[in-house]
């Protein structure tokens, strides 16, 4: 995929405030089709958002992620309240979200919302964060599989986030059943934390120094 820059800002103050979105340049894919790369999501990105983690015929998401509870069923508001900022690949002809990358301080090594308990939920993940980690997912839904869209999306997005947080360090908590996603780490220079995995529950953590 070749990504076009659209960078009038050259700084940013992440996260942005909530529903305020930036374009930050145009990607087009090898056949030619043409996207728009966006940090935050404004309202009506948020409601495709919502749709596509609910979408029950979206195996592949359901299995992997734990968005069912993040979007479909939890409030937007309070995951950006933990200092989330959302990249998004937007398909231009259709306005149809395609991609999404985010990223934000999490402790090292803590689950995703879908292997917590509820006392675990209920505990302020800034007071765990001593070690300055910040977390990165991220998803391509099913009309844009398999399109080579993600890889330079994800460089693209992250560059942009380490120039303008600087000093952190980045891990991602994936399914081990998940090999497209562990791949897609492993090709961005992340490597497993065996002591901090839980093979049991098909839980990896990737550290990127």
């Amino acid at each position: 995929m070749e990504i076009n820059s659209d960078l009038s800002y050259q700084k940013f103050l992440f996260p942005l405030p909530i529903y305020r979105t930036i374009k930050i340049g145009e990607a087009f894919s090898k056949d030619k089709e043409k996207f728009f790369i966006i940090v935050g999501l404004d309202k009506k990105m948020i409601e495709q958002l919502k749709k596509l983690s609910i979408d029950e015929n979206d195996i592949e998401l359901q299995k992997n992620t734990s968005d069912l509870k993040r979007f479909g069923l939890g409030s937007y508001k309070n995951w950006y309240k933990k200092e989330r900022t959302p990249f998004i690949l937007v398909h231009t002809n259709t306005n149809t979200l395609a991609a999404i990358v985010w990223f934000g301080p999490k402790p090292l090594g803590r689950k995703s919302i879908k292997y917590l308990e509820k006392k675990e939920l209920m505990e302020d993940e800034s007071l765990l964060n001593n070690d300055n980690w910040h977390t990165i997912s991220y998803r391509c839904y099913p009309n844009f599989r398999g399109k080579g869209l993600v890889r330079e999306f994800v460089i693209f997005a992250m560059k942009i986030y380490l120039k303008n947080v600087p000093h952190i360090k980045l891990w991602a908590g994936i399914n081990i059943k998940n090999i497209a996603s562990e791949r897609l780490a492993e090709s961005l220079g992340f490597k497993p934390l065996e002591k901090l995995s839980d093979r049991n529950s098909n839980y990896l953590v990737m550290v990127k120094y």
